[in-house]
C-alpha cells in the first residue's frame, strides 16, 4: 500500500501534467516537483528519434541549455540507451563505480560522482519504449533507491501520453518546417522573372526592368491593361528581392468597400465603429519587413490616400480608432490600369502620392502589343490544361493559329488562357481546331477565317483542315488516316485530291 506521502505526489503530478495546453511545460514542472520530493540533483526526460535511433535530451532540470543540445546517444549506449533499448530500469548506486555510466553532459564534478546514484526508468507507449525518465540523487542506501526507482516508473507511465504527444508534435512541427521550405521554394520558382512567358522586344524590357528594381527597397508603379500580369510581376519582384523570406501582402483596392477598406489597410481597435468587437491587425502590420501589392490603386478614396501618402513618407500609421503609433518597414508595389496623369488633372488623385508612387513605373504591354508571344502563351497554357484535365493534346492547327493572331485580345493575356482552357475542355482529339475556340474568336473583326465565306467555302476548309490533320498524326498514313476519320480509304483518297492535299507531303 503507498504511503500518504507517496499518494500526495502522485496527485501533485498529475495536477501539474494537466495544469498547461503547454505540454513541454507541465513536464518541466513534474521534473522540478520530483526533484523536491525525492532528493533528485539532476532530472531528463529522453527521446527516441524513431527514423535516426538516435536519443535526445527533450527536457531537463539542473542540466544547461548547451548541454540538453548538444548531448545525443545511440541505441543501447550507456545507461539510457540500453533502458530504452531493452525496456527495463536501470538503477547505478554509485555512478563512479560503473563504467557504463558515460556522463555525457559533463555537469557532474568528481566529488559528485563518487556520491551520486543514478536511477533510469523507461517510458512506453504500450510495449514500445519511446524514451527514458532519469535521474541523479545523493547515495542514501538501497532500500531509498529501491522505493525511487517504483515511484519514477508510476511517474514515467503517468507522463507517458504526454512524452508521446510531445514526440508527435516534434515531428509535426519538422515536418511543417520542411513543408514550408519547400513551399517556399516551389514559390520562389513559380515567381522567378525567368519563368514570366515572353520572347517578344517588350516584354525583354519588362525582364530588365524586374532585375534592376528586385533587390532594392524602391517603390514600384505597375501599369497596364486589365489581364497583361500586373500580379505576376509584383510577385517576382518580391520573390527576388532581399524581403522573400518575409510576408508578401496582397489588397485589390476595387475589391472592398470604401468603409472597410481603410480597418483592411491599417486595421482596428475593439469598439472603434460598430461590429469591432476585437482588435485587428491591418495588412500593413501584417507585411511588416515584407512587401504589400495594392492592386487598382486608382480606385482608393482621396481621404484614404492621405493616409498611405504619411506610410510611404513616414512609414508609420494608427489603426482605426486607435492613438498608438506603429512603425512599419514595408515595401509598396501598387498596380492599375488606370491614367493616373488624367486622375490627377481632374483632382481624383493626389498629385504627391502620385509621384510617391512612381518612383520607378514599369508597363506591362498588351498582348497585341507583343504578338510574337501569342503562340508562346498559348503553347504553355496547352500543355497546362493538357495536364490537369488528363488530356494529350499536343498543337493547334494552322486555322486555329491564324485565328489567334487575328484577333485582337481585349483581355489580354487572361483572356488568352480562358479561351485555351475551355478550347482543352471542348477537345476530344490530339489538336486544338478552330472549331474548338470560342465564338468570339471566331467573329472576331478582321478574321480570314470565316469571316466574307460562304457555307460551301466553310465546309471545304473545315474537310480540308481535318484530313490535313489526319495525315499528320498518322505521317501520311492513308489507311490509318482514314480510320481516324471514321471513313473508307476510297473517300478519304477522293476528299484529298479534291482539295489538293498529297498524302506524300507527310511523309
Amino acid at each position: 500500500m503507498r504511503s500518504i506521502e507517496e499518494i500526495s505526489l502522485l496527485y501533485e503530478i498529475n495536477e501539474a501534467l494537466n495544469e498547461h495546453m503547454d505540454m513541454k511545460k507541465s513536464l518541466h514542472k513534474v521534473l522540478g516537483i520530483l526533484a523536491d520530493s525525492l532528493n533528485l540533483i539532476k532530472g531528463t526526460i529522453t527521446l527516441l528519434d524513431p527514423s535516426t535511433q538516435e536519443i535526445r535530451i527533450e527536457l531537463a532540470h539542473g542540466i544547461s541549455e548547451r548541454a540538453k543540445k548538444r548531448v545525443k546517444y545511440r541505441l543501447g549506449e550507456g545507461v539510457t540507451g540500453k533502458v530504452i533499448q531493452t525496456g527495463k530500469p536501470a538503477v547505478i548506486p554509485r555512478i563512479s563505480e560503473d563504467p557504463s555510466f558515460l556522463d555525457r553532459t559533463d555537469s557532474r564534478g568528481p566529488e559528485e560522482i563518487r556520491d551520486y546514484s543514478f536511477i533510469c526508468v523507461p517510458v512506453k507507449k504500450g510495449t514500445i519504449v519511446v524514451g527514458a525518465l532519469s535521474a541523479d540523487r545523493l547515495y542514501d542506501g538501497a532500500a531509498e533507491l529501491k522505493k525511487g526507482e517504483k515511484i519514477m516508473s508510476v511517474v514515467a507511465t503517468m507522463i507517458a501520453r504526454h512524452v508521446i504527444n510531445l514526440e508527435a508534435l516534434q515531428l509535426e512541427k519538422e515536418k511543417l518546417k520542411k513543408e514550408n521550405t519547400r513551399l517556399k521554394s516551389e514559390l520562389e520558382n513559380r515567381y522567378s522573372f525567368s519563368n514570366i512567358i515572353g520572347n517578344s522586344n517588350k516584354m525583354r524590357e519588362v525582364f530588365q526592368m524586374i532585375s534592376q528594381v528586385s533587390r532594392s527597397n524602391a517603390t514600384v508603379l505597375i501599369r497596364g491593361e486589365s489581364g497583361t500580369g500586373k500580379e505576376l510581376v509584383a510577385n517576382s519582384i518580391h520573390y527576388n528581392s532581399l524581403r522573400n523570406s518575409h510576408p508578401f501582402v496582397k489588397i485589390n483596392c476595387a475589391a472592398l468597400p470604401e468603409n472597410i477598406i481603410e480597418s483592411e489597410l491599417f486595421g482596428h481597435e475593439k469598439g472603434s465603429f460598430t461590429g469591432a468587437l476585437h482588435q485587428k491587425k491591418g495588412k500593413f502590420e501584417l507585411a511588416h519587413k515584407g512587401t504589400i501589392f495594392l492592386d487598382e490603386i486608382g480606385t482608393m478614396d482621396l481621404s484614404l490616400q492621405v493616409k498611405l501618402l504619411r506610410v510611404l513618407q513616414e512609414k508609420e500609421f494608427e489603426r482605426v480608432g486607435g492613438i498608438k503609433t506603429i512603425k512599419s518597414d514595408v515595401r509598396i508595389i501598387a498596380a492599375t490600369n488606370a491614367n493616373l496623369e488624367e486622375m490627377v488633372e481632374k483632382g481624383t488623385f493626389r498629385d504627391d502620392l502620385y509621384f510617391r508612387l512612381n518612383v520607378f513605373p514599369i508597363y506591362m504591354p498588351s498582348l497585341r502589343m507583343r504578338r510574337t508571344d501569342i503562340i508562346l502563351l498559348a503553347d504553355h497554357f496547352l500543355e497546362k490544361y493538357s495536364k490537369e484535365n488528363f488530356k494529350d493534346i499536343k498543337r493547334f492547327s494552322t486555322p486555329a493559329i491564324d485565328m489567334m493572331m487575328e484577333y485582337h485580345w481585349p483581355g489580354n493575356v487572361r483572356e488568352l488562357e480562358n479561351c485555351i482552357e475551355r478550347a482543352v475542355l471542348m477537345c476530344n482529339e490530339g489538336a486544338i481546331h478552330s472549331y474548338h475556340l470560342p465564338p468570339s474568336l471566331q467573329t472576331g473583326h478582321g478574321s480570314k477565317t470565316l469571316s466574307h465565306l460562304s457555307l460551301e467555302e466553310a465546309v471545304k476548309n473545315l474537310e480540308k483542315e481535318m484530313i490535313m490533320d489526319a495525315l499528320k498524326n498518322t505521317r501520311g498514313n492513308v489507311k490509318n488516316a482514314a480510320k481516324l476519320l471514321h471513313t473508307t480509304v476510297r473517300k478519304f483518297s477522293y476528299k484529298a485530291e479534291k482539295l489538293g492535299v498529297n498524302y506524300k507531303d507527310f511523309r
